[in-house]
């Protein structure tokens, strides 16, 4: 697979808060250019730019890899891009960046202010969805890329893909949003919150400066990442996977505190998993990334700045895929239905596809054979590539429980 690993330096960029600050943005892209080609694929919360391949090595890139991109983060949707998938990489030329206030080689709080030569730290710049938007349309514009054929990004990055369509509609061919909504809801909120505060009330988090300073923030940031966990799973997944075994041994050190009560009682599977999950996050991604990241998912309102979400479409005059899932209670189908009837009251031509799974929110990157077929077709035919009723009403918005394509 041809495939392209580097940062562009795209110098100074304001932020929507105001501060200006040097930018250094990761991207990785495949396949060959055509002119009318392209597919920007937008990241979730803690991914990455690589979002397709199997290894790490910098001998198939020439380039070294972007330090600490592994877990969910590594090849984290190879099974939908790359050579004969749904988002073929023989057709298409594929671009994924790493947002701005992360820590997998785009500027964020742990990178070097250039003014201090310490982190930024809590001095970065707050950082918001419309930023990673306005930020990959500058990294566009340097490599070259015109007009997209599509946006594609799921959970958070399907709010990315929605602002794509709101703040840059003529730059858009096909909108593909997955597992994500207009906006988080209040319960959603609530949990981003508490995960936050796992984070904050940390000791050795001090107030954001903790870079070379002691040690690191794990234990609030393995909180975190537990919490976001239990969210991502839904309840017949976390039952058919668990149950309520018993791991049939103690609770490592270092994610599961001293209990007094715990050695009376069983430690169980999902506690089990949900340290793992822990271990292996707190390696490779930085607290206060998370911090930042996370408020940019609270803080994105579709409808900001306009009447309604539909007000806020109506520029966009290409065709738009949602893609929910039954078994999602993060993102919920409800959440879909309502995003789908924006674009078609703002005169989008859009597709609500429903997938049948009880895969909870991670279905979009754990259930690949229900995801791919209708992202292929829709990439290639847009809305006209549904098999579905012939009346306009059933094609143009039509929740269906089962494939909407053909086999």
């Amino acid at each position: 697979m041809n495939r392209t690993r580097d940062t562009a330096d795209l110098g100074d960029f304001e932020f929507e808060c105001g501060r200006t600050v040097p930018l250094d943005v990761a991207y990785e892209t495949y396949g060959e250019y055509r002119g009318d080609n392209a597919v920007l694929v937008c990241h979730a919360l803690t991914g990455s730019q690589h979002v397709a391949g199997t290894g790490r090595s910098a001998s198939d890139t020439g380039s070294e890899d972007a330090a600490g991109t592994d877990g969910q983060s590594a090849a984290w949707w190879s099974d939908v891009v790359g050579p004969g998938k749904a988002i073929d990489t023989r057709e298409y030329f594929v671009v994924c960046a790493n947002v701005p206030g992360s820590c997998y080689g785009t500027t964020g709080p742990a990178s070097e202010n250039p003014e201090t030569g310490d982190p930024y730290g809590p001095d970065f710049p707050p950082v918001t969805v419309a930023d990673w938007t306005r930020a990959q349309a500058r990294l566009l514009d340097h490599l070259g890329v015109g007009p997209l054929r599509a946006v594609v990004g799921g959970s958070v990055g399907g709010m990315n893909a929605l602002d794509w369509a709101k703040r840059y509609p003529e730059r858009v061919a096909r909108v593909l949003a997955v597992a994500t909504a207009a906006r988080l809801d209040p319960q959603m909120l609530a949990m981003r919150a508490v995960a936050r505060r796992a984070i904050t009330s940390d000791p050795n988090w001090n107030g954001g400066d903790y870079y070379g300073e002691g040690p690191d923030p794990e234990q609030g940031l393995a909180i975190a990442r537990q919490l976001g966990h239990v969210s991502y799973l839904s309840k017949d997944s976390m039952g058919r996977k668990f149950g309520r075994r018993s791991a049939g041994r103690v609770a490592s050190e270092g994610f599961a505190p001293a209990d007094p009560a715990g050695e009376y009682f069983p430690y169980r599977e999902v506690e089990s998993y949900l340290d793992y999950q822990a271990e292996r996050f707190v390696e490779r991604f930085d607290a206060n990334s998370y911090l930042y990241l996370s408020r940019a998912m609270d803080d994105y309102d579709l409808a900001s700045g306009y009447d309604s979400d539909a007000d806020a479409l109506a520029g966009f005059s290409g065709e738009a895929l949602v893609v929910s899932f039954t078994g999602d209670w993060h993102f919920t189908v409800e959440q879909a239905d309502r995003l789908a009837a924006a674009f078609e009251a703002a005169g989008a031509d859009v597709a609500n596809h429903v997938v049948e799974s009880d895969h909870g929110h991670d279905a979009f990157l754990v259930e690949p054979e229900k995801v791919g077929p209708p992202v292929r077709d829709f990439l290639a035919a847009g809305v006209e590539g549904r098999a579905v009723s012939d009346s306009d009403e059933d094609r143009e918005f039509a929740p269906v429980h089962a494939s909407l394509f053909g086999d």
